[in-house]
């Protein structure tokens, strides 16, 4: 039924005329992200130029109930994003994705600071590159931080590979109250991921507007409340999404983590440069998955053997400690059990880790 539903509301799109333009918004390139699940809820964007708000809100409304009128659609969700008349348009690649909040227009990352008035200090837990286990390490931190009684959040902003669901073993859709979408919480921090919004099979084929857009909204438009922290797992690399966090001007810190190799190692450098060019301080280097001991207690030093600690020296960066490989550790976020909210060995490593945060951002 979706693809036949997905035709039949294109259909009906085409009849809606942008007063502006005189084009239909389908053939004008409009509407994008048109999907339609098995239930009959369909979801678009439709992107409509930065002028008058009302006219821009009528238009939305039009389109709204043009596919709400399409026999076997049981909702619609649509968004308008604007641009201004000057700016190139950028539609997402790909169908079946759109953006999944319930704003009206995308919020400046100043606003979206702005919306964190109760947040005291934002940390980014980031890495150079892929693989090195930095959302394992943010979600053991903030369960340890939330374990010495702060009021701890943690935000998933890796919009292409989110991980908060499997971490924490939710699996659901988030509530929402008085316009705002409400957090799911547990082990004593509240957790937001796109993961929380989208199918699990669901892939995401974003270009950079729309995951800016919908990381602006992730921090607006949550009620995250009153917290002495919010850890950010950003996506690795230095991208857009790192520099949207430092223009939104509520960044207390950063915390870089990596494995020993060098291949890992040089994506550090760059994001300690990062950092320091937009004169974020830098909390320090994390290395993960240091070394694997042996029944014996030997130590195998699979990867290489102390290169963040060498990198964090030769940089001035501080080197915050080093985390053993634990097999359990890989267990525990499988099954959506955080090893820092048990009494193994690691949780002592990451309860010392975060320690080190809190005294940084003064929590401690």
């Amino acid at each position: 039924m979706p693809d036949s539903l997905i035709l039949r509301v294109r259909a009906a799109l085409s009849a809606i005329r942008d007063p502006a333009s005189g084009r239909n918004i389908v053939s004008a390139g409009a509407v994008g992200g048109l999907s339609a699940d098995d239930s009959g809820r369909v979801r678009f964007t439709l992107e409509v130029p930065d002028r008058d708000r009302q006219a821009a809100e009528g238009l939305l409304k039009a389109a709204e109930d043009a596919a709400r009128s399409v026999p076997g659609v049981t909702g619609v969700s649509a968004v308008a994003t604007a641009h201004s008349a000057g700016q190139a348009k950028q539609k997402p690649s790909g169908g079946g994705h759109d953006n999944p909040f319930g704003l009206k227009q995308k919020p400046r990352i100043e606003t979206a600071g702005e919306a964190l008035s109760g947040v005291k200090s934002m940390v980014a837990i980031a890495s150079g590159k892929g693989g090195v286990g930095k959302s394992t390490v943010a979600a053991n931190l903030a369960v340890s931080l939330a374990a010495r009684g702060l009021k701890v959040g943690l935000l998933d902003a890796d919009i292409y590979g989110p991980s908060l669901p499997t971490l924490f073993g939710i699996d659901g859709k988030p509530q929402m109250r008085d316009n705002k979408i409400v957090p799911f919480e547990a082990f004593g921090v509240k957790l937001m991921s796109i993961g929380f919004l989208l199918d699990p099979d669901q892939a995401v084929a974003w270009r950079g507007p729309m995951v800016m857009g919908a990381l602006r909204q992730l921090m607006s438009d949550v009620d995250w409340g009153e917290l002495d922290i919010l850890l950010v797992d950003t996506p690795p690399g230095t991208g857009d999404a790192h520099i949207s966090l430092i223009q939104s001007k509520k960044l207390s810190g950063a915390v870089i983590v990596s494995t020993p190799q060098e291949m890992a190692l040089a994506d550090v450098r760059r994001g300690v440069h990062l950092f320091r060019q937009t004169e974020t301080p830098l909390i320090g280097v994390i290395e993960n998955m240091s070394w694997l001991e042996g029944p014996d207690g030997a130590k195998q030093f699979l990867f290489g053997e102390g290169g963040a600690e060498r990198a964090a020296k030769e940089l001035g960066a501080p080197f915050m400690g080093a985390i053993p490989l634990f097999p359990d550790l890989r267990q525990a976020s499988d099954d959506g059990r955080p090893v820092a909210a048990t009494d193994h060995a690691a949780a002592k490593t990451f309860h010392e880790l975060a320690e080190d945060i809190a005294k940084f951002v003064k929590l401690a």
